[in-house]
């Protein structure tokens, strides 16, 4: 999930085009994890709270949110994405690798 976030991050430009891609590969990943037993049920909703939250921010962006707010949102995400790696440790090496 910090990766996702970080990758977002390294331009310093948001596009809701950028971060509705992340939805989905995080939305495909979550499912393909769950499905193969890689990760748990509750692993797979808290990481929900982070698609989801990027979903309305590029919602947001698409509806011309400042700058400055889509950077408050992504920082949220961040701290709740610290708080699921804490919980999860594995769960971001596990999406990462799925990416690759």
């Amino acid at each position: 999930m910090q990766s996702s976030l970080e990758r977002l991050n390294q331009d310093g430009i948001l596009t809701s085009k950028a971060v509705s891609q992340e939805v989905r590969f995080l939305s495909e990943t979550l499912e393909t994890l769950l499905d193969s037993g890689e990760i748990s049920t509750d692993a797979y909703l808290d990481a929900g709270t982070i698609q989801g939250g990027l979903s309305v921010l590029a919602n947001l962006i698409a509806q011309g949110v400042s700058a400055e707010e889509a950077r408050i949102q992504l920082q949220q995400l961040r701290v709740r994405a610290e708080n699921i790696n804490s919980n999860y440790p594995e769960l971001d090496g596990k999406i990462e690798g799925i990416r690759h």
